[in-house]
């Protein structure tokens, strides 16, 4: 008969583990209420497993589904945090085109915009910073990619803004997803995805 005890100590550990790299986000960008209610959950759990591990020191299966459980939690903790894009991201593009369009265009979708001169390695250029929510980025991509293929972007995260203009999300026909639309010009500008 197959013991059931190093699937719980897999589970377990799975859990912990997830829940603890989801905390520690939550920690970096400072969400004082969320981090110590999923630290609570961690520990609790965390307490059932090492208790099982410590009581069969000579199951080798429950060792190894600890060592499991703690691979798939750090696994699944990055992709939740990546599921949830949660937080605000810095923007920053440059570019040796004439950014007017890309900043006017940035203006109407309702993002704040700062733009300068810069002098690249090649030449002059303009850099444009934006901050927006983390979960906009693909269509702030889009906009650039419509813009200018060639356009260097970089994307770091930002633990605090204040003060910043962030456009109000566009809902879908359903009300559930928010949507910001591509303006008629960009449309055929944007590169076809490949699917």
């Amino acid at each position: 008969m197959i013991s059931t005890l190093p699937f719980l100590v897999f589970f377990a550990e799975t859990c912990v583990v997830t829940l603890s790299t989801v905390r520690t986000i939550f920690v970096a960008r400072g969400w004082k209420s969320l981090a110590p209610l999923l630290g609570f959950f961690e520990v609790s759990i965390w307490l059932f497993a090492i208790a099982q591990v410590m009581q069969n020191l000579t199951n080798l299966s429950c060792y190894i589904a600890f060592a499991g459980g703690f691979s798939l939690g750090n696994f699944l903790g990055v992709l939740i945090e990546q599921k949830l894009a949660l937080g605000n991201v810095v923007v920053h593009i440059t570019t040796k085109e004439n950014a007017a369009d890309l900043i006017d265009h940035l203006k109407q979708v309702g993002y704040g915009v700062t733009a300068l001169e810069a002098q690249g390695a090649t030449g002059r250029v303009q850099v444009v910073f934006t901050v927006i929510k983390r979960k906009e980025l693909p269509n702030v991509v889009a906009i650039i990619k419509g813009f200018d293929l060639k356009a260097f972007y970089s994307v770091n995260d930002l633990k605090t803004a204040v003060e910043g203009i962030f456009p109000a999300p566009k809902r879908s026909w359903r009300g559930l997803i928010p949507m910001v639309e591509l303006p008629p010009r960009l449309i055929e500008r944007v590169p076809a995805q490949t699917q």
